[in-house]
Formats: structure tokens, C-alpha cells, sequence
């Protein structure tokens, strides 16, 4: 079951979240500008936003399986549908309702972790659904760029396309309930928003969004505009980067599960975060070898933590919430990102790739005293 979850957020997270990855491809074909490119790339977070927090209550009502193999499935066919429009506008609009329908996998995948795994089980299980993001981001960065300069925009779009349909007709076949009943009834007390620590959860992964959408977007740019790498060769760096995100995430996942606590050990990657990324923005102000090196390490270190908040969200929430607060989370990510990619992309343009970075930084500094710990020491 897991690995069914695994395999549609993995597919559809080529098309929802792949895209930057061939950002110079998009500013040519669509004739814009990098910041009306970056718009293009991350307009299936709009309807992201828009449907998480419905699919998560459709998943609390009606399961999984109905979720991931409908969402998904219409996500392939807006993919299919983008890939044959020509105006910008056009393609925005169908992204949007592709990113609509795919958000099914996100809340759909994460619940099945929640239901099918004990307490002490879930941080590397998370870790490893987490893999399903860098593992799409992986797929993406070594296939994306070529087939961009093989058969452009469309090309890459009917794969995105392709691998979603596929997703969607395992999901719609194969899941299944757990073995054991799971009551799917609100938790006591009511509204789990009535708890503190989950609006922290909330805003700490809104502020660490900020570096990785800026590292994810604009990276590949960097490295081709800022020090003449071509489109393909910066794509497989962040291939390597995003296969070694995986690897930490299911680390970060264990460590988790020993310690019995989630956020203490989400401070600790925050603080490495913080480090890299200052090394990055030097690195590349000076136009030195550690911008390439940090970018790399940004882009594992960015993205490490995200389970562990992801999680922590539905602990909280409990069973009956679930599917709601774990839209409602993603939702918050995505709100942050929608409007971090293009005021980031506007500093880049007027100011230079480290300032963009900069940003990121700053987001990442911010969130560590909104970090949750008191309640959770006191579980553990």
C-alpha cells in the first residue's frame, strides 16, 4: 500500500512540481520573461491550493483508493490537454487544474501512512513516502531537460502526462483498506486547531518552504545562466541532489523514530539549512566554487525536514482530521510558494541569484523559534 502511494505521488510530482527544472525551455517556447516563466512552472501549485484541504476530506470520508485513482487520473488528462495548447494563458489555466486533481496524491499518500503504521513505525514510513517527492524530482531532473530538447514543452508534458495515467490506474486497482479497523471519528476535544503546536507546525513548514522553492526554482537557471553549465547537465546535478534527499529523508525518519520526536530533530536540519544556504549566497555573490557545491547541498538539505513537520501534522490531527489537516498544511506550503517563486524571481532579475538565495536564508533563520518543542519533549 505504501508503495502504491509512493508511485502516484511520485508520477504526478513530475508535473506538478518538475517543471522549473526546464525553465529555460519554458522562457523560450512561450517567448517571456524569467519571471512570467516561473509563473508558467508553478501554476499547478494554484490548484494545489485550491482542492488539498477537499481531498482530505473526501479521504477521511471515502478512502484512498477512490482519491488517488480519480485525482490522479484527471491530473493525466490535463497534463495531456496542456501538452496540446499553444497560448500561455491556456497552459497556465490547464496546469492549474492538473495541480487540482494530482493533489489527491499528496494528502492520499500521507494518509495511508498514518492508517496502515504503528506510532513507532511512521517517521521512516513518512521518510519513505516523503521519497516519493525526491524521487519524482530525481525522475524529473534526468528525463525533463532531455526530452525538452528533444520534443519541447509538449514532449515533456505528455510524459508527465503518461506516467500519472499509469499511476492512477494502479492506485484505482490495487489499494486497499487496513487490516485492522481504524476509527474514523474527530478527536476528542473536538478541533485539533484548538492545539498551539499544530499552528506552529503550520508556520515553521511555511517558512522553510521559501529556500526550497527558490533553490528548486531558480537552481537550474543559476547554474546555466550564472556559470554556462547547459540545461541537461544541471538537471542531472539536481538528479544526484534529489537522490540524495531520499536517502536523508528516510535517515531523518529513523532518527526520528528512536528519539521518539519530530521536531527536535526538524531544528537540527534547520540549523544545517541555515549554514549551507549562508555558504550558498557567499558562494555565489562571489562567484565562486561553492555556489555549484552549496546549491547541491541546498537542494538535499531544503527538503530533508518536510516529513517530519508533515507528519507532526497528522499526529496531531488524529485519525478523523487527517485528510483535512494534512491538506490544510500542504495548503499553507503552497500559498507561501505561489507567492515566494515570483517576488524571488523579481529580486533575481534586479538584484542577482544571491540576493534570491538571501531570502531564502532569512525564511530559514525566522523559522527556527516557531519551532515547536515543549509539548513534545514531554511525550516523548
Amino acid at each position: 500500500m505504501l508503495g502504491l502511494g509512493v508511485n502516484a505521488h511520485t508520477s504526478v510530482t513530475l508535473g506538478l512540481f518538475g517543471l522549473p527544472l526546464v525553465m529555460p525551455d519554458i522562457v523560450r517556447h512561450f517567448g517571456v520573461s524569467l519571471p512570467v516563466a516561473g509563473v508558467i512552472a508553478n501554476a499547478p501549485g494554484v490548484g494545489v491550493l485550491l482542492s488539498l484541504v477537499a481531498w482530505g476530506a473526501l479521504a477521511d470520508r471515502r478512502g484512498e483508493r477512490l482519491v488517488l485513482g480519480v485525482g490522479v487520473g484527471l491530473a493525466a488528462v490535463a497534463f495531456a490537454g496542456a501538452a496540446l495548447a499553444t497560448e500561455a494563458w491556456l497552459v497556465i489555466t490547464l496546469l492549474a487544474v492538473a495541480g487540482a486533481a494530482g493533489a489527491a496524491a499528496v494528502v492520499g499518500g500521507g494518509r495511508i501512512v498514518l492508517r496502515w503504521f504503528e506510532p513507532r513505525e511512521r517517521g521512516v514510513a513518512m521518510g519513505l513516502r516523503q521519497v516519493s517527492y525526491t524521487l519524482g524530482m530525481a525522475v524529473a531532473s534526468f528525463a525533463l531537460p532531455p526530452v525538452a530538447l528533444a520534443y519541447g514543452i509538449p514532449g515533456v508534458l505528455f510524459v508527465c502526462a503518461g506516467l500519472a495515467l499509469v499511476a492512477a490506474v494502479l492506485a484505482a486497482v490495487f489499494l486497499a483498506e487496513p487490516p485492522r479497523s481504524v476509527a474514523v471519528v474527530a478527536a476528542r476535544g473536538g478541533s485539533p486547531y484548538k492545539k498551539m503546536e499544530l499552528w506552529r507546525v503550520h508556520a515553521t513548514s511555511a517558512l522553510q518552504v521559501v529556500p526550497q522553492i527558490v533553490v528548486t526554482t531558480y537552481g537550474v537557471t543559476c547554474l546555466v545562466s550564472g556559470y554556462g553549465w547547459d540545461g541537461v547537465g544541471a538537471g542531472q546535478l539536481f538528479g544526484v541532489a534529489a537522490i540524495g534527499g531520499a536517502v536523508v529523508r528516510i535517515a531523518v525518519g529513523r532518527w526520528s523514530d528512536r528519539s521518539g520526536q519530530r521536531m527536535a530533530p526538524l531544528r537540527s536540519l534547520t540549523f544545517a539549512a541555515v549554514a549551507v544556504l549562508g555558504l550558498l549566497v557567499v558562494g555565489q555573490y562571489t562567484g565562486s566554487w561553492l555556489g555549484p557545491v552549496m546549491l547541491a547541498l541546498a537542494a538535499v538539505i531544503t527538503v530533508a525536514g518536510n516529513g517530519l513537520a508533515y507528519l507532526a501534522a497528522g499526529e496531531l490531527a488524529g485519525p478523523g482530521w487527517a485528510g483535512r489537516v494534512l491538506g490544510a498544511h500542504n495548503s499553507v506550503q503552497n500559498v507561501v510558494a505561489l507567492v515566494a517563486a515570483p517576488l524571488v524571481g523579481l529580486v533575481i532579475v534586479h538584484v542577482g541569484f544571491w540576493a534570491g538565495f538571501a531570502v531564502g536564508l532569512g525564511c530559514a533563520v525566522l523559522s527556527i523559534p516557531v519551532i515547536p518543542l515543549g509539548d513534545e519533549r514531554g511525550r516523548a
